[in-house]
């Protein structure tokens, strides 16, 4: 919002400077981003006008121009300006003159001929071009016809003015408004707020004769007012209306469309001008799209409709798109003598919805979307048609149309003031509370030792009590909150169990090699068919976002592995052919009869190629069993000692390279090779290995707190086993006889080799146990090792039918 410091004069007497205003303004709450003067650089340059124009004798593009800046003495200057005309009012910048980009004007001689001077340009004056006539946008300036001579060009245009830049909060949509801005200003000087008139003068043919007004969908439009102005001359707006256009960024057009943009700018109320006689039936129906119509708006492109956008329609179609933009086919042209003025209230969410999807934000979408003062609808289409009426003429038709189905109430909060001054920390007397609230234009009454605060319908954004401390703080002045150092009772902060669990699990990974990735819950539905998910499998039944980003971003995940995948697919398209990757985040599967979904909070991760490589080890491929071992220390190093591996089929993995991971007969996660299909799907250039963990099921998994062991005094004894058994054996199932019949003298099995070819029968492995034998009492004897490790054997014999190797 750019706010002209001349400009908020006529509403409020500003008795201080621009940049103190500005240092107030940020302290109270409404951030000045930048103050800048129009006129910055610019002297000795005025208002002249062109007397006779030759051609140059040495040059085809230049011509001599005889200028006068006081109607008496000539000055002659040389320019190459193709848009200037005898009779043209210009400005003239004479010698020592100087300009903003630090040019300094001095006597020349162009092609032989004397230049005294130079015509200059907007752009040469510091005004941005693009608010200028198309005619002007490349050439002089060319200045109204009834412009006095030798008039300052800076007080003339409008430069001699300060532009506050205001960078405001999503909430203070009221601020965005000439009218809001000068509350603030009043409320921080203790002035009087001056609002603008609007003494209108009405015919007397009634408006319902003219005019009819539907409002459809109430939920989009809460409020829609019209006014009718017949008998209009359409014409260029006064030069003063120009300049504060100009300085607002906004490029003048014409009187008409020139006023809706300055009472918006004035009062914060978007404003449309229709051609009144371009209305089919002079109706107006507002109501939502239709899907796949069109509609060409006011800068020329076709767009198209949706049902979930709003429109305004005659009684053909669609004349405009609600609070975004109006249609080329009801615009004011020069040839327009009859307006339909449209003040209305749309839904700020469904004006950003449709500004974003059409690729279309405006001044008044801008205004929408911040949420505007649906009270003061009425008031800016008599201000509109006032000033209409003022500068291009025409009789108002008597009365106005306002449909307006559920007025909005006023709120009404309490606040009491040791809530005050319990939240700020400061005693502020009840009386000030009150004025300061007052100065905001809240109507407050008193209620015992409370207040009652009557909320005004410009400032939707306060509903609660907090909001009104909030108010009473910035306005009392945050510099005036005295320093105090912190006090009350004092509690030391650490991690709950599953916090503490989380960051184990996440210092255990990095310490493995891993990298942590956090990805968007957002996925595309395509990932299900990348990762070969049947077409029953629960985890394509997803919640779908109702307005979502784009289709690669439209369904809540139920899966985290393919985000993981793209995170290496994307690594391996840029040459990076191998990584390790983790991620703790949630998953979401629908509830039938339930708003929100079930979350879960899962641990992924992906392995693909080769570890790095390094003087002293060679690289090693992070294979099945390499995966499997950074699981298995994660699960030992949490508490999770007796976890079992057994095979199991998922559709994403590799058949007979794939395990569930189970706890006490709970399957709480699955370690496998990926299919190939899914390799394939996400271009990866080696085998890849995934794991995926549901922490919610190993947080409720029984882990034994850690416990402190002495350190054994006596020493092990090892002992090494080779069996030959079928080659369907599993060796977990073999692992769990063993330690079942090792006894408590047993302290730990290991396989260290696994064999199958020559001197072992066809369908058998040999498989080979190192076994750790240890006693905390006594050194062991041979015997008695001998005797269990003969006991371990005759149990694997029974069990499995399993020889020993020879």
């Amino acid at each position: 919002m750019k706010v002209s410091y001349k400009w908020l004069q006529d509403y409020v007497d500003v008795s201080i400077s621009p940049q103190e205003l500005a240092d107030r303004l940020t302290m109270a709450g409404v951030a000045v981003e930048n103050v800048h003067y129009l006129g910055e650089g610019i002297s000795s340059v005025v208002t002249g006008q062109i007397l006779q124009i030759n051609q140059h004798p040495n040059a085809d593009k230049l011509v001599i121009c005889q200028v006068t800046t006081d109607g008496e003495d000539r000055i002659q200057i040389v320019t190459g300006a193709t848009n200037v005309r005898e009779g043209h009012k210009v400005p003239v910048a004479k010698v020592g003159a100087k300009l903003p980009n630090g040019l300094v004007i001095k006597k020349a001689k162009l092609r032989g001929e004397v230049s005294n001077g130079m015509l200059c340009s907007g752009q040469e004056l510091g005004i941005d071009t693009s608010l200028l006539p198309p005619d002007q946008q490349n050439g002089i300036l060319i200045l109204p016809e009834d412009t006095p001579l030798n008039m300052n060009i800076v007080e003339f245009l409008g430069l001699d003015d300060y532009i506050l830049e205001l960078d405001l909060t999503p909430n203070r949509g009221d601020c965005m408004s000439m009218i809001g801005v000068a509350r603030e200003v009043a409320a921080i000087l203790g002035a009087d707020l001056k609002l603008p008139e609007a003494p209108l003068e009405e015919g007397d043919e009634e408006i319902e004769n003219l005019a009819k007004v539907d409002i459809e969908d109430s939920d989009l439009c809460r409020r829609y007012a019209a006014r009718v102005l017949k008998g209009v001359k359409i014409g260029p707006s006064p030069a003063w209306m120009q300049q504060r256009l100009r300085a607002a960024g906004i490029r003048p057009i014409n009187n008409i469309v020139d006023v809706t943009n300055y009472v918006m700018l004035e009062l914060g109320q978007p404003l449309h001008a229709f051609d009144y006689d371009k209305l089919a039936d002079h109706h107006i129906i507002v109501r939502r799209a239709e899907n796949d119509k069109t509609i060409t708006t006011l800068d020329g492109e076709e767009r198209k409709l949706n049902e979930n956008m709003l429109v305004i329609c005659d009684a053909r179609g669609p004349v405009a798109v609600a609070g975004v933009m109006g249609g080329l086919d009801s615009e004011v042209t020069d040839e327009t003598v009859n307006i339909l003025i449209e003040s209305a209230y749309f839904n700020p969410v469904s004006v950003r919805r449709t500004s974003r999807l059409l690729g279309l934000r405006s001044e008044s979408s801008a205004r929408f979307e911040k949420g505007i003062d649906i009270g003061g609808c009425v008031r800016a289409a008599d201000r509109a048609a006032y000033l209409m009426q003022q500068l291009a003429g025409g009789t108002a038709a008597k009365g106005v149309i306002d449909n307006y189905p559920n007025p909005a109430v006023e709120k009404t909060i309490k606040l009491r003031p040791e809530r005050v001054e319990h939240l700020l920390g400061i005693s502020i007397e009840k009386e000030k509370i009150s004025n300061i609230l007052t100065s905001l234009q809240f109507k407050v009454q008193k209620e015992g030792d409370n207040l009652l605060v009557t909320v005004p319908t410009f400032r939707p954004d306060v509903s609660i009590e907090v909001d009104l401390i909030e108010e009473i703080a910035r306005m009392y002045g945050y510099n005036q909150v005295p320093d105090t150092l912190i006090y009350g009772p004092t509690t030391q902060g650490k991690r709950n169990e599953s916090q503490q669990l989380i960051y184990d699990i996440k210092n255990v990974l990095v310490g493995c090699g891993l990298t942590e990735v956090i990805t968007f819950g957002f996925v595309s539905p395509k990932v299900f068919d990348l990762m070969n998910l049947p077409v029953d499998s629960r985890f394509r039944s997803a919640v779908k976002l109702q307005n979502p980003l784009s289709e690669e971003q439209s369904v809540m995940r139920t899966v985290l592995v393919p985000n993981l995948l793209e995170v290496l697919q994307r690594n391996n398209n840029r040459q990076i052919q191998s990584g390790a990757v983790f991620e703790i985040g949630r998953v979401f599967y629908p509830q039938e009869g339930e708003d929100l979904p079930e979350e879960r909070l899962v641990l992924a991760m992906v392995f693909h190629g080769y570890t790095e490589k390094s003087w002293r080890d060679p690289s090693e491929e992070m294979d099945f069993f390499f995966a499997k071992g950074v699981v298995e220390k994660l699960l030992t190093t949490i508490g999770l000692k007796d976890a079992r591996f057994i095979p199991h089929k998922d559709p994403s993995f590799h058949p007979g390279r794939t395990a569930a991971i189970e706890v006490k007969d709970k399957i709480i996660g699955v370690l496998g090779e990926l299919h190939p299909d899914v390799v394939e799907n996400y271009e990866l250039t080696h085998r890849a290995v995934a794991c995926k963990i549901d922490l919610e099921d190993l947080m409720a998994a029984e882990r034994p707190k850690p416990q402190y062991e002495r350190l054994p005094k006596f020493p092990a004894v090892d002992r090494d086993l080779a069996l030959v058994v079928k080659e369907e054996i599993k060796t977990q199932d073999m692992i769990d006889v063993i330690i079942n019949a090792g006894g408590k003298i047993l302290k730990k099995v290991k396989v260290f080799d696994v064999y199958q070819g020559e001197q072992v029968p066809e369908g058998h492995k040999s498989q080979a146990f190192s076994l750790l034998f240890q006693a905390p009492d006594r050194t062991l004897k041979d015997e008695e090792v001998a005797k269990q490790t003969d006991k371990i054997a005759r149990a694997l014999k029974k069990e499995f039918d399993a020889e020993l190797r020879k």
